[in-house]
């Protein structure tokens, strides 16, 4: 029987971005993206509340314009999942964390919820994060596009920028099997809260570092990572085609 835990989302929310400068800041819609991201989120019933974990005095100083709550953390953190648990350490009484993209304000609360429910009707797990269907070959051979292979339980077997599994023979209408032969990872991610804080002391695994994939850390060290399948992929904000 799933058991019922507190949780709470914490949105990283870092000011520079490479592709598009300032992105979540951007608000020709009437809105900034941060806030849209924010709102989207709200919307989740399980979760107690929204904390956007930022590094910059105008990040912050906008959530709090529109009424949300932020915090400042290390500018120099080397994550956002680094950002996300100094977060954490400022809510005791959270069981679990989920850490929601502040660039994807298109994020469903279905999702969010999602994520809770797996790790509270898994105890073993501790993590749970979330994958869509693959149905084209082009998204399939992108190394941008992070592929996942789960097993009979539905806990992640690996994670990869390579085609998993990868057809001995190719066909088709491999793209078009339900279920779906080929899953695509989306990056939402909800963690014990007691496991986060800890995350970033464990030692790197080789295939993390060559990867360039943190999640594969977890893995490396016999830990569980249950892994629900939605069809609503979440698109991030990259570029300004995407915005």
């Amino acid at each position: 029987m799933a058991q019922s835990l507190k949780s709470h989302i914490v949105i990283p929310a870092r000011l520079h971005s490479t592709r598009l400068p300032e992105k979540l800041l951007l608000s020709e819609t009437g809105k900034p993206v941060i806030q849209h991201t924010y709102e989207s989120a709200a919307q989740a019933t399980k979760p107690d509340g929204v904390l956007v974990a930022t590094d910059h005095q105008s990040i912050l100083i906008v959530v709090q314009g529109f009424g949300g709550h932020a915090v400042m953390t290390d500018p120099d953190a080397p994550s956002g999942t680094d950002r996300v648990a100094e977060a954490a350490a400022t809510i005791p009484d959270a069981d679990i964390i989920v850490n929601v993209q502040g660039d994807e304000p298109d994020i469903s609360a279905t999702a969010i919820d999602l994520a809770i429910e797996l790790l509270e009707s898994n105890p073993d797990a501790v993590m749970s994060t979330l994958a869509t269907p693959i149905r084209s070959r082009g998204k399939l051979d992108d190394p941008s596009c992070v592929k996942v292979v789960v097993d009979s339980n539905n806990a992640a077997m690996y994670f990869s920028r390579s085609t998993i599994p990868h057809p001995r023979e190719w066909s088709d209408e491999l793209l078009e099997r339900d279920p779906p032969v080929f899953l695509q990872h989306v990056g939402l991610y909800a963690y014990r809260r007691e496991f986060l804080l800890q995350l970033s002391k464990l030692p790197q695994s080789t295939i993390e570092t060559v990867e360039n994939l943190e999640q594969l850390r977890v893995l490396s060290l016999g830990y569980a990572i249950s892994v629900g399948v939605i069809n609503e992929p979440a698109i991030g904000i990259d570029t300004q085609a995407d915005y």
